[in-house]
């Protein structure tokens, strides 16, 4: 019989861990990949099906898949029927603002823009986070943190350099900035709903986005009519919905149980390149050496800058750890 030192225990136990991190770091990356050549696929959707139905449907049936799966497990059935009036306000507003308007005005937008601009512009939603915990939370950002946004300022303006857009580029650059702001308005929200850390992950999202998708649905049908779909717009359509949005979100789960927020920063930030990559080769979206110039100085501004307020989270989370488990122990001692 083999008796294993405390050490090698120690050796094995890091070995796995070290085994899990790179796995839910390959696992991201994937989602991301699969999230990448959602664009794509919705520019070449866009050409069969218009821009509210094609949202609609997407997030209909993939919120189909996911309130089953929350159907499917007794525990996520349970607590989702507890729930009071306040968590499906709340509920109610995460899917309002995250899938029926910011969706919305990122499939309007791609049926107006080059995905390349949109992209960028959608990149730009860690700036609004930004002053929005300025208004809302009274976060004052740090010297670096303001620097780095006049660089993603700059960026922008050297990539729309010279401005010279017609009237369809004006429409869709105003509804894709609008879509901007509803991006960080729900990430302030989806914060308030997770700091709670009551709700798993799969109900909030399967039950924020069935809200958000009907209304998607009813606003294509007053706006865009019935239609019919062709084969293939059938079969962009379940790939976004299964693979890109329900599958994708599973999986991304999964490794955001073990990533650090850092990490997820990171690793988010590699969407921008990727969609760039797919735009060129897929979408015939040349970026002129200018638009290159401002699409780095861009990327690399706002992946600092998600960098730098995940490190600011993780030390804020791990304070309100300590204090809790302070607490609990003063509590203790005095039982």
């Amino acid at each position: 019989m083999e008796i294993r030192s405390d050490k090698d225990s120690f050796e094995v136990s890091d070995a796995g861990t070290k085994r899990s991190h790179v796995r839910a770091v390959v696992e991201a990356l994937f989602v991301t990949v699969l999230w990448a050549s959602s664009w794509v696929i919705i520019k070449f959707g866009l050409e069969d099906i218009r821009p509210l139905t094609f949202a609609g449907l997407r997030y209909t049936v993939a919120a189909v898949i996911l309130v089953g799966a929350i159907a499917w497990k007794k525990e996520h059935r349970e607590f989702t029927r507890k729930q009071d009036r306040s968590w499906w306000s709340s509920m109610a507003l995460y899917g309002v603002v995250f899938v029926a308007v910011t969706q919305a005005a990122q499939f309007i937008g791609l049926d107006l823009l080059p995905a390349i601009t949109v992209s960028m512009l959608l990149n730009l939603t860690p700036i609004i986070v930004l002053v929005l915990g300025i208004l809302t939370l009274r976060e004052i950002p740090t010297r670096l943190q303001t620097l780095l946004v006049f660089l993603v300022v700059i960026g922008a303006m050297v990539y729309f350099y010279p401005i010279d857009l017609d009237f369809t580029e004006i429409v869709g650059l105003s509804v894709v900035l609008i879509g901007v702001f509803f991006n960080a308005l729900s990430s302030i929200i989806g914060r308030a709903i997770n700091r709670e850390r009551a709700s798993p992950p799969i109900v909030v999202t399967g039950v924020s986005m069935a809200i958000g998708a009907s209304l998607l649905m009813v606003a294509g049908i007053m706006f865009e009519g019935l239609i019919i779909l062709t084969p293939i717009a059938m079969v962009y359509v379940l790939w976004l919905s299964v693979v890109n949005t329900a599958f994708a979100f599973i999986i991304w789960n999964r490794a955001m149980q073990v990533l650090r927020a850092v990490d997820i920063s990171v690793i988010n930030s590699t969407m921008l390149p990727q969609i760039v990559v797919l735009s060129i080769v897929f979408l015939e979206e040349m970026p002129d050496l200018i638009d290159w110039a401002g699409l780095i100085i861009l990327a690399l501004s706002v992946a600092a800058i998600q960098a730098l307020q995940a490190k600011r989270t993780m030390a804020i989370q791990t304070t309100d750890v300590i204090v809790r488990t302070l607490k609990d122990q003063v509590e203790a001692g005095e039982a």
